[in-house]
């Protein structure tokens, strides 16, 4: 089922609808969270008085924290849609030799069947920031999530996409042994780029005003914006009151000149549930990247 938006834009009808008003007290609580942590009040004080290496050390924290609310506002929003298992936790894949082989040498069509053992180890590892499967299509997302891709070389997002198909091969056999017979039947690979800029949809590189789609939860990308408004509100709150205190208090004349002008930020848990009834590991198991809405596929 579709419908089309007022701009003629024909997109899926989504069963879930994440509800800006319902969630509101868990987007402030999930914020707070992370701000407090590294970006408060007293920790831009403290760098303020400890002059410009402790400050530039604060302020490098900002992108970090950025990138922690993304994964986790993602994982909250998933919520929305009981379907949904997300897996955020240090989930380290394998990428072995063998794999990276088949994707660097061979069309997708030819590997896009296969499923490789998660116990055949491998020197290189890669970790996901979100791995999220949808049990009634048995369908699972390996998740990429960067706040921008403008520094990123095109070579770069390459390497990047062929380590994620590589480790995809892995994922059904290690969901089904460890996390409690999960059953799997096709692997997608999307990075997403919070920037909304650099999109290759087809490609697998998606911009992040295509959660609702990803997440199957209507409203999905107009929660995840509002997280990131109250995100910047909040730093930039507690930057202004760190500077405002730093001001009225008497420092000495070489402290002098310390402080930049502020600027504004850029911006650019495992859910558990109920697993599906044991129905046996499946042979056949199709690797590839997301598949974008109709509309932007068109």
């Amino acid at each position: 089922m579709t419908i089309t938006t007022d701009g003629g834009v024909t997109v899926p009808a989504y069963t879930h609808t994440a509800d800006l008003a319902v969630l509101q007290p868990a987007l402030e609580w999930l914020v707070g969270d992370i701000v407090s942590a590294a970006l408060s009040r007293d920790i831009f004080g403290r760098a303020l008085d400890g002059g410009m290496p402790q400050l530039s050390t604060v302020l490098r924290a900002v992108p970090a924290a950025e990138g922690k609310l993304l994964e986790r506002g993602i994982a909250l929003i998933a919520g929305c849609n009981p379907d949904l298992v997300v897996l955020t936790q240090n989930l380290r894949l394998p990428v072995t030799k063998a794999a990276s082989e088949l994707v660097e040498m061979n069309d997708p069509g030819l590997y896009r069947s296969l499923s490789l053992d998660v116990d055949s180890g491998g020197r290189k590892t890669y970790t996901p920031d979100l791995l999220i499967l949808n049990r009634k299509t048995e369908v699972a997302h390996l998740v990429d999530v960067k706040r921008s891709l403008g520094s990123y070389e095109l070579s770069r997002i390459a390497d990047l996409k062929n380590r994620m198909l590589a480790a995809a091969l892995v994922v059904p056999d290690l969901l089904y042994k460890e996390h409690r017979r999960l059953r799997v039947g096709e692997v997608r690979v999307v990075i997403l780029n919070a920037e909304n800029q650099r999109a290759d949809i087809e490609g697998g590189v998606w911009p992040l005003l295509h959660l609702d789609h990803l997440l199957e939860v209507a409203g999905a990308a107009k929660v995840m914006a509002e997280i990131r408004g109250l995100f910047e509100r909040e730093v930039e709150s507690n930057w202004s009151s760190a500077v405002a205190r730093w001001r009225t208090e008497p420092v000495a004349a070489d402290d002098q000149g310390r402080i930049a002008k502020a600027t504004s930020i850029d911006r650019t848990d495992t859910f558990c549930r109920r697993p599906a009834p044991d129905k046996g590991l499946q042979s056949s198991v199709s690797i590839g990247f997301a598949r974008p809405p109709r509309a932007a596929s068109a």
